[in-house]
């Protein structure tokens, strides 16, 4: 089975001062993931449990120093267990049934150091098979087959591409990786270079933060220096296997899917207000 790195390590500046203490991963959205009734869920076990429903059972945490209450979070607590009643009990229940049949492995990254940083940590994990990388802060409402599934397909249909990027059209590309791309078929590009958050876009798409990967880019990663924001960038990993002339593809977002994302206030509001309402 595929292994998965979800990365939650950023500081979530931009949501001070709320995530001083509480990382921006485990910001509250709504879900009715476990019952017909809305429930509040850290948007990273909603992640957890989108994934765990696609058969994924191998996951990688990437977290900063500050995050130890996302492991607390993912640790069973049988005598809290035991206080509860209800509904509540039978919802933390199959929590953490699901918790009892996945492989985690928590990986520490000391200094923000970005995202490409951030899955470069996670190579000894990884070794040499496929994986997906899954931002914390970021995941996608989809009525029919989820993204991830799509990157999958992708790739075994393309099995010499050694990147396959998830993309959808942005109006502001300033948080985006942006990718300059030629279409194959309906929903299959080819890319032909990335770079991020670029001052004058080559193309409409921005990169959203859900990859599938072949073990090859651990090697760009090694290659490439601080860039934008002082940090290592995953996109110039990318764009370095693009410079070494290997295939990276993209499929675009559906129209039927939504981006749920808490990194900014505004985006945050978004995300309650999408959720509340798909919930």
């Amino acid at each position: 089975m595929t292994r998965v790195i979800i990365t939650a390590a950023g500081k979530g500046t931009r949501l001070l001062p709320f995530t001083k203490e509480m990382p921006k991963e485990m910001m509250p959205i709504f879900s009715n993931v476990f019952t017909n009734n809305r429930v509040v869920l850290p948007l990273l076990q909603y992640i957890y449990e989108q994934l765990y429903s696609m058969n994924f059972r191998d996951y990688c945490f990437v977290v900063g120093r500050e995050k130890r209450s996302i492991e607390d979070h993912f640790t069973p607590h049988e005598t809290y267990l035991r206080d509860l009643a209800g509904d509540y009990k039978k919802i933390m229940t199959k929590f953490y049934q699901k918790l009892e049949k996945s492989h985690l492995v928590w990986i520490n990254q000391n200094k923000p150091l970005g995202f490409g940083d951030a899955v470069r940590r996670a190579e000894r994990y990884v070794g040499k098979e496929d994986f997906i990388v899954h931002a914390g802060d970021v995941t996608i409402l989809s009525k029919n087959k989820h993204p991830v599934l799509r990157l999958m397909e992708t790739a075994k249909k393309n099995p010499d591409a050694k990147a396959i990027l998830l993309c959808k059209k942005v109006i502001d590309s300033k948080r985006y990786g942006v990718p300059t791309v030629n279409k194959l078929s309906n929903n299959l590009f080819i890319v032909k270079e990335v770079v991020e958050k670029p001052k004058k876009p080559k193309s409409e798409f921005g990169i959203l933060p859900l990859y599938y990967f072949k073990s090859d880019i651990f090697s760009s990663l090694k290659k490439i220096k601080l860039g934008k924001g002082k940090e290592f960038q995953l996109t110039d990993a990318i764009q370095n296997l693009l410079q070494e002339k290997q295939k990276v593809l993209a499929i675009i977002l559906n129209k039927n899917e939504e981006e749920v994302d808490v990194g900014t206030v505004e985006s945050y509001r978004n995300a309650q207000e999408i959720t509340f309402r798909k919930a």
